[in-house]
């Protein structure tokens, strides 16, 4: 069996919910759903496109700290809470995985906090 690795941002959120922020097993990377927060701040941009924007800050920032990049991510899923929000998305989401083309699914739904507007969950697989 292969090393579990883990990697935690300090967010108060994976502590009181027993999760890692991210987990390495073998080539993959699994990174938890991630919203837009702001962790330094703790502050949640208001609108879905810099919410989207910190998400894959924190999302390169645990790959990297578990030796993956955004270049090994095989499989994206985003949880969104209206369709409205897509035509903002798409821009930002073709800047961080345009030319990687995950696996990808879009998801509405609600999330845990109302000013969340937008989560996303990675895999990514290290040769």
């Amino acid at each position: 069996m292969s090393e579990r690795r883990k990697h935690s941002t300090g967010s108060p959120f994976e502590k009181a919910a027993a999760y890692s922020r991210a987990v390495r097993q073998g080539p993959f990377v699994h990174v938890s759903g991630t919203t837009g927060y702001d962790y330094a701040a703790m502050e949640m941009p208001a609108d879905v496109a810099t919410q989207a924007r910190n998400c894959f800050a924190t999302i390169r920032a645990s790959l990297e700290a578990l030796d993956a990049k955004l270049s090994d991510i095989v499989r994206v899923r985003y949880y969104v809470t209206s369709t409205d929000h897509f035509d903002a998305l798409t821009p930002v989401l073709a800047e961080h995985l345009g030319g990687i083309d995950p696996a990808a699914t879009m998801i509405i739904c609600q999330l845990i906090r109302p000013e969340m507007l937008i989560e996303i969950e990675v895999t990514a697989q290290v040769e």
